[in-house]
């Protein structure tokens, strides 16, 4: 398994019967360095079941909740198809893996609940977009990160002209079809039917648009990230008047993205949208510089934790690859903190980083030295 979505990561966040092991570790992708990957595994393993029954679970429980990631060590196609990083997740009757483009650091948690604070920079402000692949005969979307695209299954949305218009009466049905002029890259349009003009052509495409945007919804409803066009110049512009998503980057991918490769689409995606996400990062930095040292900001994680607990935190920065261990009664608002971790700790960093996003708040999952005020996690609240 995979594909890392929005709804497979609320998955995670649900609570599961007993402990939660979370593996984080870098993996190869050329052999013969394939052959360490299932070596680190098995480790990680090992020292997660010494864990288990340090915590008082006896030796045969921890080895039956282990024993479905333990069955993936004998696939051995599986380890020679790696991406540069892979997390697992295990609990009681649950198991989940997902091969993915970072090179995570090893990591091993083993709490009541998954961490899930590596995984953030692929839904934040590491550069979580779509791009919407538009031409006459084909639709589709693709969900990317800086790192990765991945096409996204379109249930409810035609996929070409013709099937979007095939209802239409036969005598206005609007045949379509494209060709390219010698030497110029661009196609140009061409429409055939009974006493069809420009105007109609238009207008069918933007019906077609529409039908389009209508499907989209049902996809993106909950998502704010970014939305790329690639498609011929005439067909953008049309789009964009149908389009009812937010936000749509104005300037889109020039030319046929039927010829095009995936990974093209997504390098020449990640030119455009860069921008707007250093964009966005620094906008949040300068309001938390500006509302630091009053109530609607902070650095202090006895108060953001709360907050993000109540929905409260607008915007959150935190650091990858630091964990501030202790727990929180959501009852009586208390929270301990520890240096190390101790039995029942879970990282409250990652505590406030997924209570944010439920919320519906913005999460910058950056390098420490990104975090204002050189702390571990900054917040700026909503009220």
């Amino acid at each position: 398994m995979d594909v890392l979505s929005r709804e497979e990561l609320k998955g995670l966040l649900r609570k599961k019967e007993g402990p939660g092991i979370s593996i984080y570790m870098p993996s190869y992708r050329t052999s013969p360095e394939t052959k360490q990957n299932p070596i680190r595994f098995k480790n990680l393993l090992k020292e997660a079941e010494d864990r288990l029954t340090a915590s008082g679970l006896r030796k045969p429980e921890a080895r039956k909740l282990l024993k479905p990631a333990k069955a993936l060590l004998e696939d051995s196609p599986f380890w020679k198809h790696q991406n540069d990083g892979l997390a697992a997740f295990i609990a009681s009757g649950f198991f989940r893996y997902f091969r993915l483009p970072v090179a995570f650091k090893e990591l091993l948690v083993v709490t009541d609940r998954f961490h899930i604070k590596p995984l953030l920079h692929l839904f934040t402000n590491d550069g979580r977009f779509y791009i919407l692949a538009l031409s006459q005969n084909e639709v589709r979307l693709f969900q990317c990160s800086r790192y990765s695209i991945r096409e996204v299954d379109l249930e409810d949305v035609p996929r070409s002209l013709s099937e979007a218009l095939k209802y239409d009466d036969p005598q206005k049905q609007l045949q379509f079809h494209t060709q390219t002029p010698g030497g110029t890259g661009e196609r140009a349009a061409m429409f055939h039917g009974h006493g069809v003009g420009k105007d109609d052509a238009k207008n069918n495409i933007l019906r077609f648009f529409h039908q389009v945007d209508h499907g989209l919804q049902k996809i993106l409803r909950e998502e704010r990230a970014p939305l790329v066009l690639a498609g011929v110049d005439y067909l953008l512009p049309i789009y964009q008047e149908a389009n009812s998503y937010s936000p749509v980057m104005e300037e889109g991918i020039a030319g046929n993205p039927e010829g095009l490769k995936p990974e093209e689409l997504q390098k020449e995606a990640w030119r455009l949208v860069e921008p707007y996400f250093l964009k966005v990062q620094e906008e949040a930095t300068v309001q938390y510089k500006q509302l630091a040292g009053g109530d609607r900001a902070s650095n202090e994680i006895e108060k953001i934790i709360p907050a993000a607990r109540d929905g409260r935190v607008e915007l959150f920065f935190v650091a990858v690859g630091v964990q501030r261990w202790g727990t929180f009664d959501p009852v009586t608002f208390s929270i301990h903190l520890h240096e190390e971790p101790e039995p029942g700790d879970e990282d409250l960093l990652d505590f406030a980083a997924l209570h944010t996003l439920l919320n519906g708040g913005t999460v910058f999952a950056v390098k420490p030295e990104e975090v204002p005020d050189e702390a571990p996690s900054a917040a700026v609240f909503r009220y």
